[in-house]
């Protein structure tokens, strides 16, 4: 069976892609532009996607049984926030546009429907408090707002025929390239200020077996539910011990950040379902593999 993927070749869908392909789907990437050669591990297709709310797109889910939202339009490197001085725009891409590729979605047939939300639709609560997904969302970010509505217009198009699912994701990380913590990396092995920093964050590989188990889990179990999708607290200290100890950087590490400060996700409604994230034994050799990776610097190891 076939899932088109929207948004397949960014950071975050990539790692949904190379899940599904590996679990043997077929895959069809969404996006804007085609992916280049070999950029994923196995051939993929491509359907032309926007999320302009002006086009009908119904043609590009033409052969997908299942259909997963991962694309988002925002400021480079931004998510909350990333609307820039484009609050209309931010909206109207990302919701609207959202919204009618659901639509589209569920009138050519396909039966299932995957979005990547956002635990940004939580919102903010009191240092220590965990989230779950039976609290009432209050996000204070127009990004936070977004991913809240979306998820209520998919579990309202949500039928038996359609099964649509939310998955609230916290931060992804992961051993692709390029990756969210080069910035961070380079910046430390490079001596300059590093601050301290803690967040929860979930492999991008576990999200995509949390995609695959919404594609695989009976439709009355999975159906107009949202689903909490975390791993681990790590800060900034965390992220760059093991690059220090692989490189022999002789920088000084930045002081461990207040994790206690931190809201958890509960997991527990989807673990229920058999998901099991891989905890510090996955980030830990992430990790060894980003700083395996890194270019040897006559610099770093002189210093």
């Amino acid at each position: 069976m076939k899932v088109l993927v929207s948004g397949g070749t960014g950071l975050v869908g990539r790692y949904v892609v190379e899940e599904l392909l590996a679990a043997g789907y077929q895959v069809i990437v969404g996006a804007r532009r085609a992916p280049l050669p070999r950029f994923f591990s196995r051939p993929v297709e491509f359907a032309a996607l926007s999320l302009d709310p002006d086009r009908d797109q119904i043609d590009a889910f033409d052969d997908a049984y299942f259909f997963v939202h991962a694309a988002f339009n925002h400021v480079p490197g931004k998510y909350r926030g990333g609307e820039g001085d484009d609050p209309k725009s931010f909206h109207k891409l990302n919701l609207d546009g959202t919204v009618r590729l659901f639509e589209a979605a569920k009138r050519a047939g396909t039966r299932r429907c995957v979005f990547l939300s956002s635990r940004a639709a939580y919102g903010e609560h009191p240092p220590g408090t965990e989230l779950n997904e039976t609290m009432m969302p209050k996000p204070e970010t127009l990004y936070g707002q977004i991913k809240l509505d979306a998820e209520g217009a998919l579990t309202h198009l949500s039928a038996p025929s359609f099964a649509g699912v939310s998955l609230r994701a916290t931060g992804i990380y992961g051993d692709l390239t390029p990756n969210k913590w080069d910035g961070l990396i380079a910046d430390y092995l490079a001596g300059r200020p590093v601050a301290a920093r803690a967040g929860t964050e979930v492999h991008g590989r576990d999200l995509g077996r949390a995609v695959r188990l919404m594609l695989e889990t009976e439709s009355t179990r999975i159906s107009g539910e949202v689903f909490n999708i975390s791993d681990l607290s790590v800060d900034t200290r965390d992220i760059l011990a093991p690059i220090r100890r692989e490189t022999s950087c002789p920088h000084a590490l930045p002081p461990p950040a207040d994790k206690a400060a931190l809201n958890p996700m509960s997991t527990e409604k989807i673990g229920a379902l058999g998901w099991i994230p891989g905890g510090a034994p996955l980030f830990e050799q992430t990790m060894r593999r980003l700083a395996a990776a890194l270019p040897v610097s006559a610099d770093t190891h002189n210093q």
